[in-house]
């Protein structure tokens, strides 16, 4: 439809046009042309009422609506008082709304009848229940607005309803559920992923896995996150047959970084198979020695395995882990076997001969703690967690909030390398032959 504005300057005596005179303004549609006529004040009226073009804006907006209203009517049941051949007929109005400006605003809605029943019209469905307001508050809550202070901060656009606190969390309930719902089941076998990192989260009193994945150009993709720890077999089985479920090839090679999980390694085995790379987190590694040290060496043993992990080759970073873990047992024995536990797990990049830099993003799950970073600045307005329901949609929207803003990883030029190294030693032999 194509759009034409006309506008009637007022009397140069008045300051600003009433609002009864806006509300009196109209738009017709003719031939396909929408016609708004607006009663305009003069540029000094302008000049001295604040905000007069941003309510003029919305009164636009709402002769529009009511104008494209109208047009379906006119269509559906013909000019008034020539019906000519048209099945439905008019049945005057009852009052109505749309969402416009992120709020409700109050119309006329013109009611059709045929074979004595109400015929609804589809303009109007479209203008009042695609979403649109739940999306709004769903964006404004993102950015730290309370539900107390929604009304406030949606201004004075259009004069609306339907901003009280309670409906304002309604829409943003409804909007949050559906988006994180969309974000646990979208496709994921297109993507090309090369790496999957799980890592389980506890937030509000309850503990959720979340899963990231990193594709063939190094760039990142939220995968969904799952209830329960990751130490829990069930819950590891469960997430890793839903990413199946969701097209991730069981045949493929993945590197998979993981938190210090004991259950996720068996699972990820038993459904990728017994030479599946893992990846275990460096930095959950060292977290788990430190809290086995008195407050005295917990530097000290911070600094043996950061230069441990820093070594360039396997051989280098081997025995620096065996010489801190004879170290360790002088200290503590407890600290010493938590090293010990897993470690040639956490060697695993060193093992393939990754590239530094791309070892450095991947040796821990920290790409998955930068995203839920943001959780703690979008819920500060939360006063109150009811359910497990309400932390998950938080931090789903969370997720994919972080998601609008993923970099490509850092080293992510090693990737192509990665790729060959994560192929089976026998398929590799076979390239290099037909090579």
């Amino acid at each position: 439809m194509r759009h034409c504005y006309s506008s009637v300057v007022d009397n140069a005596t008045k300051k600003t046009a009433s609002k009864r005179e806006r509300r009196n303004c109209n738009g017709s549609v003719r031939g396909g042309v929408l016609t708004v006529q607006l009663p305009l004040p003069m540029a000094e009226a302008l000049a001295s009422s604040h905000g007069i073009i941003e309510q003029l804006a919305g009164e636009v907006g709402l002769m529009i609506a009511q104008a494209v209203l109208n047009d379906e009517v006119e269509r559906r049941a013909g000019e008034a008082y020539n019906r000519a051949d048209a099945a439905a007929y008019r049945w005057g109005y009852r009052p109505g709304y749309i969402v416009l400006g992120g709020r409700k605003v109050g119309l006329r809605r013109p009611r059709l009848r045929e074979q004595g029943r109400d015929v609804a019209l589809e303009t109007y469905r479209l203008l009042q229940s695609d979403g649109r307001m739940q999306r709004a508050a769903r964006e404004k809550m993102l950015v730290g607005v309370s539900t107390r202070n929604y009304e406030r901060a949606v201004g004075d656009f259009v004069e609306g309803y339907g901003l009280q606190r309670s409906s304002i969390s309604r829409h943003f309930v409804a909007a949050s559920a559906q988006k994180v719902a969309e974000l646990c089941a979208r496709p994921v076998g297109e993507l090309g992923l090369v790496a999957l990192l799980l890592d389980g989260k506890e937030y509000a009193g309850h503990t959720f896995v979340v899963a990231l994945g990193v594709d063939e150009e190094g760039r990142k993709h939220a995968l969904g996150l799952w209830d329960g720890a990751t130490e829990n077999a069930a819950v590891c089985g469960a997430l890793l047959d839903d990413l199946i479920r969701r097209g991730l090839d069981p045949k493929g090679r993945y590197l998979f970084v993981i938190d210090g999980s004991k259950a996720l390694p068996k699972a990820i085995r038993q459904r990728f198979g017994e030479r599946s790379p893992i990846q275990r987190c460096q930095v959950h590694k060292k977290r788990n020695v430190r809290e086995h040290l008195p407050e005295k060496w917990k530097g000290l043993a911070s600094m043996k395995l950061s230069a441990a992990y820093g070594m360039n080759t396997y051989e280098e970073a081997h025995e620096a882990l065996e010489k801190s873990v004879k170290w360790l047992r002088g200290i503590s024995e407890g600290a010493a076997r938590s090293l010990e536990e897993g470690l040639e797990e956490t060697l695993t990049l060193h093992r393939l001969g990754v590239p530094p830099m791309l070892r450095k993003s991947l040796s821990s799950t920290n790409i998955i703690e930068s995203c839920l970073s943001v959780v703690g600045e979008l819920t500060k307005n939360v006063k109150r967690w009811k359910s497990v329901s309400m932390v998950r949609r938080w931090m789903g929207s969370a997720l994919l909030e972080a998601e609008q803003k993923f970099n490509r990883i850092r080293g992510h030029k090693g990737i192509p390398l990665l790729t060959q190294l994560l192929l089976p030693p026998s398929v590799v032999a076979v390239e290099r032959r037909t090579g």
